[in-house]
């Protein structure tokens, strides 16, 4: 299955605009990072290596909410850090839905049920729990023990109160086809509404950096798992597009400015896995960084990049701008 018809038909609406407005470089979700500081230390992240005294800084409601506004993005991904140890999470989400944007937060989930309180279900918001394979494996790389039985435990707390709930997993070179069948039938009978996967990327700041998927590597592990027609179960958040280059079926080439990532320190140069310096403002961003010396082939760090952040917006372009593909993610094929 693809993703959401609301979601479908919203970016439908948003790159018809831009088309007509003749823009060659828009946002289609943009990562808001309105925070560092994180509960857990997680191998695949090294957002907590920041300094201390940026690590002890939250972002003002006005600034997160103002820098959204600026880009224009239709949906915004809440990031960080832990987002809930943000003392005005609530405010920066209720401000950004005020303005018809679709929210996802993403959480580990630990401190969702003291804080769940603070939100409202709303048909433009998701919570976006982090589930990465299942218990052994999640635990493991949230460096956790009893993370996974907790995220769950908070997913259906979510659901019971009304909410939509999507989850984030990502895969590494130690993982199966069968381990992402696996995750995905579990969280398919779990109920939870909409998942997302990536493989994982060698993002430099990260605590392991033995474990990153390549190009071949990451082909191969989900031609086997979508084998059989297996990826038309699951309720998965992506284009039938993406998957399709997920399984090498066909070639995509990145869009690094379709999903920029603005945190404390700006707006992230080129994009939130590359730290090539940031910009103040969104408009420095586009019309200052040099687009096109990044993507396969360009640097030699996007060489093993298979990451949604640069090609799920490439893919979404491609559906959108193509009746067959349209119909084709309609029917979730």
């Amino acid at each position: 299955m693809a993703m959401p018809l609301r979601q479908s038909v919203r970016l439908g609406g948003y790159l018809m605009k831009q088309k007509v407005l003749r823009k060659e470089k828009f946002p289609l979700l943009v990562e808001l990072e309105p925070l560092f500081a994180c509960n857990l230390k997680c191998a695949g992240c090294g957002k907590i290596e920041q300094p201390h005294t940026l690590l002890k800084q939250r972002m003002p409601v006005e600034q997160a909410v103002g820098a959204i506004e600026e880009s224009g993005a239709p949906m915004v991904s809440i990031a960080g850090g832990e987002p809930l140890m943000h003392p005005k999470i609530d405010e920066i989400v209720r401000q950004l839905l005020d303005r018809r944007k679709i929210v996802f937060l993403c959480t580990n989930a630990l401190l969702l049920p003291k804080h769940i309180h603070k939100f409202k279900p709303h048909h433009n918001f998701a919570w976006m729990v982090h589930i990465d394979g299942l218990e052994k494996r999640h635990d493991e790389s949230v460096r956790k023990p009893g993370g996974f039985q907790a995220a769950v435990d908070a997913i259906k707390l979510a659901k019971e109160k009304g909410f939509r709930v999507m989850t984030n997993t990502t895969f590494f070179d130690g993982d199966s086809a069968e381990d992402v069948v696996g995750v995905l039938d579990y969280l398919n009978e779990l109920g939870v509404d909409n998942m997302q996967i990536s493989p994982a990327y060698a993002y430099e700041k990260a605590p392991d950096q033995d474990h990153w998927l390549g190009v071949q590597a990451t082909r191969e592990l989900f031609a086997k798992a979508f084998g059989g027609g297996n990826r038309k179960r699951w309720r998965l958040n992506h284009s039938p597009v993406f998957l399709d280059f997920l399984e090498g079926k066909r070639e995509l080439e990145c869009t690094p400015w379709g999903i920029p990532s603005y945190s404390l320190l700006g707006w992230q140069r080129p994009c939130y896995l590359l730290d090539d310096g940031y910009a103040k403002t969104y408009k420095e961003l586009i019309e200052e960084t040099d687009w096109d010396k990044f993507g396969r082939g360009k640097d030699p760090r996007c060489d093993n990049c298979m990451a949604h952040c640069g090609y799920e917006p490439t893919a979404v372009i491609a559906t959108l701008g193509s009746l067959k593909e349209t119909v084709r993610a309609a029917v979730g094929h």
